[in-house]
This record gives C-alpha cells, sequence and structure tokens, in this order.
C-alpha cells in the first residue's frame, strides 16, 4: 500500500512537472538507500538520464513562465507528463524497499495505468486553469503560478517518498485547489459582459 501512495503523489507531482519527479527519485535512488529501483528501471539513476533530465527541467521551467508559450509547453506536455507519471508509479511500484507487494510487482502495468491516470488529471487541471490565468492576470501570474507548480511538484515528490501517509492529504488540497480555480475562472467569465459582434 506504500508504494501505490508513493506512486500517486509521485503521479500527481508529475501532472505539474514531468522532470522534478524523475529526478528525484533518480537522485534518490543514485545516492541513498531509501529506493533500490529494480533492475528494469536501474537506467533511471545513471549519470545520463539524470543528465538529461535536468536539461528538460532546465527547459521546462524556463518555457512554462512564459506566458503564451506555457500553452504549447503544456500542450506538448500533454504525453509526455502522463507518460512520466506511469513510469515513476511503475518504478517505485516494483521497487522492493518501498513494498514487498508481491502482487504489485507481478502486475506492473497497474501501475503504469494508474501512474498515466493520475498524472494525465492533474496535467488537465494545469492545462485548463494556465491560459485562464494568463488572460485573467495579464500574463502577469504565469511566473508566479508557475513557480507555486514547480515548489508543489517537488513538495509533493518528497512527501511521496519520504512521508507517503501524507500524499492522500496533500493529494485532496491539490483537487481541492484545482476545481477552486476552474471555478473562480468559470465565474469570472459568467459575470463579464458580452461584446457585440
Amino acid at each position: 500500500m506504500i508504494a501505490v501512495l508513493t506512486g500517486m503523489g509521485l503521479s500527481a507531482a508529475a501532472g505539474l512537472n514531468a522532470y522534478i519527479p524523475f529526478l528525484i527519485v533518480a537522485l534518490v535512488a543514485r545516492f541513498t538507500d531509501v529506493i533500490t529501483l529494480p533492475s528494469t528501471y536501474a537506467w533511471i539513476e545513471s549519470w545520463w538520464a539524470i543528465g538529461i533530465g535536468s536539461i528538460l527541467l532546465l527547459a521546462d521551467v524556463v518555457l512554462d513562465k512564459i506566458p503564451a508559450v506555457d500553452t504549447v509547453n503544456d500542450a506538448v506536455q500533454t504525453f509526455i507528463r502522463p507518460a512520466m507519471g506511469g513510469l515513476i508509479f511503475a518504478a517505485t511500484a516494483a521497487a522492493e524497499d518501498l513494498d514487498n507487494s508481491a502482487w504489485m510487482q507481478q502486475n506492473p502495468w497497474v501501475g503504469v495505468v494508474l501512474g498515466i491516470i493520475v498524472s494525465g488529471l492533474v496535467h488537465t487541471g494545469k492545462a485548463a486553469a494556465r491560459p485562464a490565468i494568463n488572460a485573467g492576470t495579464g500574463g502577469l501570474g504565469a511566473p508566479v503560478v508557475s513557480s507555486v507548480e514547480d515548489g508543489t511538484a517537488a513538495g509533493l515528490s518528497l512527501a511521496a517518498i519520504f512521508a507517503p501517509v501524507l500524499v492522500l492529504l496533500l493529494l485532496v488540497v491539490l483537487a481541492w485547489f484545482l476545481i477552486w480555480m476552474w471555478l473562480r475562472v468559470r465565474r469570472r467569465r459568467r459575470g463579464r459582459p458580452r461584446v457585440p459582434v
């Protein structure tokens, strides 16, 4: 059960930023004994994977802070974030240190599917809210919201690894925030006077 909570937290973080949870898992697996990845996922902690992940993270962090470019970045990330969520969920669910669940180790596809779903839902909420935030703030909100998302992805990833029980609470808070933002944007759009054409 702990591995499922860890996988859910990492997948949700991947929905916000695909590379933060990947790099956190890679670095924790490489430099500590907290996570020992199975041989099929050992490439995640290799130097080339960490290097490529770092370059992609830097590009994502910069692009996600620029209004309008962030929307294009979200469109590109529509395939990357859920895939990364599935990969990270499967890798950590199969890690023996986190859970000795033979069932999860024998059925790795379950972790992949759950990771894709969780990451995809979070990404969808983010991608839907961002254009509205940009429009509502004249683009000034993009770097602020992006920084909050990056911080949330890092915090959620660390909590998923070191305190997985907190993941449930953090996911509820994240869901509440995304719903609150969506409702706020929706209310604001309804209250706007229509311009005759």
